[in-house]
C-alpha cells in the first residue's frame, strides 16, 4: 500500500490508496461534507460515509453515524459528497480522434476510455452498441481505477424476423448486459428496421432474459416500440411534442427516457469552434489533434448541413419533451450517447447535466436521473446509483454544491470507483 496525500482547503489529510487504486482494507470515514445521496431525499450536512472493503458501511449524520476505530478520517468540511454519475446510453469502443477503426477496439483501448470516464466522475457507463470481446473482456475484469461498463453487443437493425432472432442469440451468446435495436430512418436517408423485425427481437430477448433498448426519433415510433415490449427508450423523440398518451404508456411500462441531448447538440455544435474548448475542465483530458481535426473548414462545413439544421430544431423538441416527461412523472437516465467523433467522452455528461437544467428540470431532478434513476432504468439500482449501507462505493467529492449550480459537478476533487480513489 502506498500514501496519497491530498489538500483539500488547506486542511491535510492522508488517503490510503492501494495499488490500481483498489479498495482499502482499513475503512475510511469520510467526514464533513454536505451528502447529497441520489435519491432526491434532502442533503445531509456536515455527514459521515464510512467506506470499507468497496462499499458503503455507514452513512449518516455525524451525530448518527459510530466511526469505526483504526478508520481513516477523510475532511471533507465546506465539500459535497454525492454518487458517481451513471451514463445510460454511452459508447466505449473503436473511437480514435475522428477516426474509427477495428484494429482500435483493443482491451487497452477500452480501459483508456473508461478511465477517461471516471476521471471526469461517470463512474458507469451503459456501452449501447459497438461492442465486442474487449469489451466483455474489461467488464468483466473489473479494473480498479476506471468505470465500471456494462455492454450491449452490436446494435441490432435486422431485415426480418429470422434474423433477428439469431442476432439476439449471438448477442446473448456473447454475455451482453441488454440489447440494442435501432428503429430510425436517420432523417429519410435510410430504412428503418421494420415493425415485424423489432419486435421479433423484443420477444427473443425476453426469452433469453435480456431487457431491450430502443434508438428512436420519432414519436410514433416509440410508441409501438414500447407496445411491442420494448423496455428503455435510448433517445429523446424529436419529430413531435409528446402527448399524454405516451406519458401514460411509459408509466404503465415503468419505462424509462434517455434524453442524449448532447448527441444532438453534436452534430452542429462544431459549425464554428464551440466555447467549451476554453473550459479548463474540458482541456485536461482533451486531445489536441482531435480538437483541430474539429475545427478544419470541413469538418465546420459538415456541422452546417441541412441533416445539423434539422437536429438544432430536434433539440429545441427535445429539451421541452424532457420537461413534458419529468412533469408527467416518467423516469428519466442521463445519458450522452458519448463516444462517436467529437462525442467525448465524460466532460459531454457535465455538458448534457447543465442542458437538462436549461430545459427546466431542477438540480436536483438532474442527479437523480444520473445517479439513483439512472441505476433503477437499467436494473442495477439494488447496487449502484445511491449512497446507502451496502451499496458500492462509487461516488464523488465536489468542492462547490450542485444543487446551487449544477455546473459545480465540475469542481470534482475526487472521484472513488469500488471504494478506491480514481487515479488523477
Amino acid at each position: 500500500m502506498r500514501a496519497a496525500t491530498s489538500l483539500f482547503l488547506g486542511l491535510l489529510f492522508v488517503v490510503p490508496v492501494l495499488s490500481q487504486d483498489a479498495p482499502a482494507a482499513t475503512p475510511l470515514a469520510f467526514v464533513g461534507a454536505r451528502l447529497i445521496d441520489g435519491s432526491g431525499a434532502a442533503p445531509v450536512p456536515d455527514a459521515v460515509m464510512v467506506v470499507q472493503d468497496g462499499k458503503i458501511a455507514a452513512v449518516g449524520t455525524a451525530a448518527s453515524v459510530k466511526i469505526p476505530a483504526g478508520a481513516t478520517r477523510v475532511n471533507v468540511s465546506g465539500k459535497t459528497i454525492m454518487p458517481g454519475m451513471i451514463n445510460a446510453h454511452g459508447h466505449v469502443g473503436d473511437i480514435r480522434g475522428l477516426k474509427a477503426s477495428q484494429e482500435f477496439y483493443t482491451p487497452e483501448h477500452v480501459r483508456h476510455q473508461l478511465a477517461v470516464f471516471a476521471r471526469y466522475g461517470v463512474t458507469t457507463v451503459f456501452s449501447l452498441g459497438g461492442d465486442g470481446p474487449a469489451g466483455v473482456q474489461v467488464r468483466d475484469e473489473k479494473p480498479a481505477g476506471i468505470a465500471r461498463l456494462f455492454v450491449a453487443g452490436p446494435v441490432i437493425a435486422a431485415a426480418d424476423p429470422a434474423a433477428a432472432r439469431a442476432a439476439v442469440d449471438g448477442v446473448k451468446a456473447m454475455k451482453a448486459d441488454i440489447v440494442k435495436i435501432r428503429v430510425d430512418d436517420n432523417l429519410g436517408a435510410g430504412k428503418k428496421m421494420p415493425a415485424e423485425a423489432y419486435r421479433a427481437v423484443i420477444d427473443q430477448a425476453h426469452a433469453q432474459g435480456l431487457k431491450v433498448a430502443a434508438h428512436i426519433f420519432y414519436l410514433q415510433d416509440a410508441k409501438d416500440v414500447l407496445a411491442a415490449g420494448g423496455d428503455f427508450i435510448a433517445h429523446s423523440v424529436r419529430d413531435l411534442f409528446v402527448d399524454r398518451a405516451f406519458i401514460e404508456q411509459l408509466k404503465a411500462k415503468d419505462a424509462c427516457v434517455c434524453p442524449t441531448l448532447m448527441r444532438d447538440v453534436s452534430t452542429f455544435v462544431y459549425e464554428s469552434r464551440p466555447a467549451f474548448f476554453d473550459d479548463p475542465f474540458f482541456r485536461k483530458e482533451a486531445d489536441v489533434e482531435t480538437m483541430t481535426g474539429l475545427q478544419t473548414p470541413q469538418y465546420q462545413a459538415s456541422n452546417r448541413s441541412p441533416s445539423a439544421s434539422r437536429y438544432k430544431a430536434a433539440l429545441e423538441i427535445a429539451k421541452a419533451n424532457l420537461k413534458r416527461l419529468a412533469d408527467g412523472g416518467v423516469r428519466i437516465a442521463m445519458g450522452t450517447d458519448s463516444g462517436p467523433v467529437g462525442r467525448f467522452q465524460g466532460y459531454f455528461e457535465h455538458l448534457e447535466l447543465e442542458h437538462m437544467v436549461s430545459a427546466g428540470l431542477t438540480p436536483m431532478q438532474v442527479i437523480v436521473a444520473a445517479t439513483s434513476d439512472a441505476a433503477r432504468c437499467l436494473n442495477v439500482g439494488d447496487r449502484l446509483g445511491t449512497l446507502r449501507p451496502g451499496m458500492e462505493a462509487d461516488f464523488l467529492v465536489l468542492g462547490a454544491n450542485p444543487l446551487d449550480d449544477i455546473r459545480n459537478t465540475r469542481t470534482l476533487e475526487s472521484a472513488w470507483v469500488r471504494g478506491g480513489r480514481v487515479p488523477r
